[in-house]
């Protein structure tokens, strides 16, 4: 994989790259945000590993930058700040990840890893997370190669959230996605809806909580 690297840490940063040199992976580093943008338009990279905390030019409008040039380079967000907020405004910023300093290096790794082949994926007309793929031109939902039986409202329901991956779908934009759903339907409905929805898809290593209050989010279930 290319990866491009930016860290103002030079300890943390020699020390990351180090390990993925180490897996054959090509490796580039910066310690500032601002040559970014026109770094990601002239090489072919594989996914952007982003510090919040640059200075000059910070992470966050390091990567609207790179949002606003049309780049759907998957981003992995670090951050020494284990605030909602500060998730939240990173994700809100493109980031399709995040991961809090001090972190593992083989958590890194994985994670990475696991956003380029949601990409290679997404490219393809496909969406994926864990072991699960949905085909949006079949409409169908696979686990490894085996078909997952899907209503019409469950395919809706289930493509949005994998779009919206790391993300928490509030319940009544997940409502007003659904096919001839009754505005009036309780939310114990819904609740019945996604259940059912959750059965179906935690075979493929995946989760699908229920966020008190907020609504739904669909993540990976880390291996043990």
């Amino acid at each position: 994989m290319n990866i491009l690297l930016v860290e103002d840490d030079a300890a943390l940063a020699e020390a990351t790259a180090t390990a993925m040199r180490a897996r054959g992976w090509r490796v580039d580093v910066s310690a500032t945000g601002e040559p970014v943008p026109r770094s990601v338009q002239q090489d072919d990279y594989d996914a952007l590993v982003l510090d919040i905390g640059l200075p000059g030019v910070d992470g966050l409008e390091t990567l609207r930058r790179v949002r606003a040039q049309g780049s759907y380079l998957p981003v992995l967000m670090l951050t020494a700040r284990d605030g909602v907020e500060d998730r939240v405004a990173g994700l809100e910023s493109g980031a399709d990840d995040y991961l809090v300093k001090p972190f593992a290096v083989p958590e890194l790794l994985a994670r990475l890893r696991a956003l380029v082949r949601r990409h290679e994926f997404r490219r393809d007309g496909a969406l994926a997370l864990g072991q699960l793929r949905f085909d949006s031109s079949a409409r169908r939902a696979f686990i490894g190669e085996a078909s997952v039986h899907l209503t019409a409202r469950e395919s809706v329901v289930l493509e949005y959230l994998l779009q919206q991956v790391g993300r928490i779908v509030a319940r009544d934009k997940l409502a007003a996605l659904i096919p001839d759903w009754n505005a009036a339907a309780s939310d114990n409905a819904l609740e019945l809806l996604m259940s059912r929805l959750r059965g179906k898809i935690e075979p493929a290593g995946v989760r699908l909580r229920t966020v008190r209050g907020l609504g739904y989010l669909i993540e990976a279930v880390e291996p043990a």
